[in-house]
């Protein structure tokens, strides 16, 4: 399992993020504050405040190729 921090910052991140992320077979989750919602769901990461940070994470020990896809948005 892999947890980091990442920031979507407009529309435009979160389409992104998403195509990025529904191609990878893995269970991914976003949590902001006590709220948990699956990073393959545009609805679910609209419904968190994304002017924090969001912490991410992925469900897999091989999520390598994940990170370097997601590079732009992890800080």
């Amino acid at each position: 399992m892999k947890t980091l921090d990442i920031k979507l910052s407009s529309i435009e991140d979160v389409r992104n993020f998403v195509n990025i992320v529904s191609k990878y077979d893995m269970d991914i989750d976003l949590m902001s504050g006590r709220y948990v919602v699956d990073a393959k769901s545009i609805m679910g990461i609209f419904s968190l405040d994304l002017m924090k940070p969001i912490k991410l994470t992925a469900h897999s020990e091989n999520a390598d190729a994940l990170l370097e896809e997601i590079k732009p948005y992890i800080i």
